[in-house]
């Protein structure tokens, strides 16, 4: 059994990932060329994610072709096009509020598919991050685009599912290939797509390089393995609660970029979300699993009575 020292060592350490990809909204909006949220999306995902792979030479076998193409699809290639969709639509702040939804489908998820039944006050708590994210971010002004809408809440419903889905599906390699797999598999799905519905750049400056850099080292290739990383040691559902961290991240940093201040609304928001992501590690540090199936001997009698694998 892990130490508190360790699981405390596990959470913060996952929770680094979120609060880099809360940095996506200014950068995306900030630096670089408008009209391209699948192409930026595609362009920091592969190349990290190919420059990874051909560094540890191993590639899927067998069921890992498929899973992986599913893995990919949602956690990187689904995910960060309808991530971007939604960034270039909407201000960071309503597409934020929409993507809270995700710890309660990741609830809703681990309950079916990992037989996970709800811990007591999941739901409430998830509820209690939504609304301090809304506070945190939302504006009498914010513009509610349909599609962008959307976007956003397709995507946390992807990331949730991919979420589940590797806590589900043990990784079979290390940490560092399984995570390069992922990435390289959702950056070639998205590519060709953004090529056909967007077209290439028409130029590319210095800062725009810098900011595509930045974006797949850090916020997608670093933060992806440390999320990848938090989902083995820590259930689905209290990883899921951490990504409320990435809109406070993104909302910090607007503030300080355009030198406002944060309203007392905010400061409640800011409070509840905090409240929301302790709770949700505390509640979901034990799941509550479905009774497992009694295991069959080497050489069954009653072979029809023993489940599958």
């Amino acid at each position: 059994m892990k130490s508190s020292t360790v699981s405390l060592g596990d959470i913060a350490l996952t929770a680094i990932a979120p609060l880099a990809c809360g940095t996506t909204y200014i950068v995306a909006t900030e630096f670089l060329p408008p009209g391209h949220p699948l192409l930026v999306a595609a362009l920091r995902s592969l190349p990290i994610g190919l420059l990874l792979t051909l560094t540890f030479r191993k590639l899927p076998q067998g069921i890992w072709w498929w899973r992986i193409l599913i893995l990919g699809g949602l956690n990187i290639g689904v995910f960060q096009g309808l991530l971007f969709v939604a960034a270039y639509r909407l201000p960071g702040g309503v597409a934020a509020t929409a993507g809270a939804i995700q710890p309660l489908l990741v609830v809703l998820f681990s309950w079916l598919i990992l037989q996970e039944k709800p811990a007591k006050g999941a739901f409430p708590v998830a509820i209690a991050g939504f609304v301090g994210i809304a506070l945190l971010v939302l504006g009498p002004a914010a513009r509610l685009d349909p599609v962008g809408i959307c976007a956003a809440l397709a995507g946390a419903a992807t990331m949730g599912l991919g979420t589940v889905l590797v806590k589900h599906w043990s990784r079979p390699v290390p940490l560092l290939v399984f995570t390069a797999w992922q990435l390289t598999v959702g950056g070639a799905l998205l590519l060709p797509i953004a090529l056909i519905v967007e077209g290439p750049f028409a130029t590319l400056t210095r800062t725009n390089l810098q900011a595509l850099i930045y974006l797949g080292v850090f916020s997608t290739g670093f933060a992806y393995l440390l999320w990848m990383r938090g989902i083995g040691q820590l259930s689905a559902a209290a990883v899921s609660y951490l990504g409320l961290l990435s809109p406070v991240m993104a909302t910090l940093i607007g503030f300080l970029w355009l030198q406002q201040a944060l309203t007392p609304v905010q400061l409640v928001g800011i409070t509840l979300i905090f409240v929301s992501v302790l709770l949700g590690q505390t509640i979901n540090a034990h799941p509550h699993s479905a009774p497992a199936a009694m295991p069959c001997p080497p050489h069954p009698v009653h072979p029809a009575k023993c489940p599958l694998p």
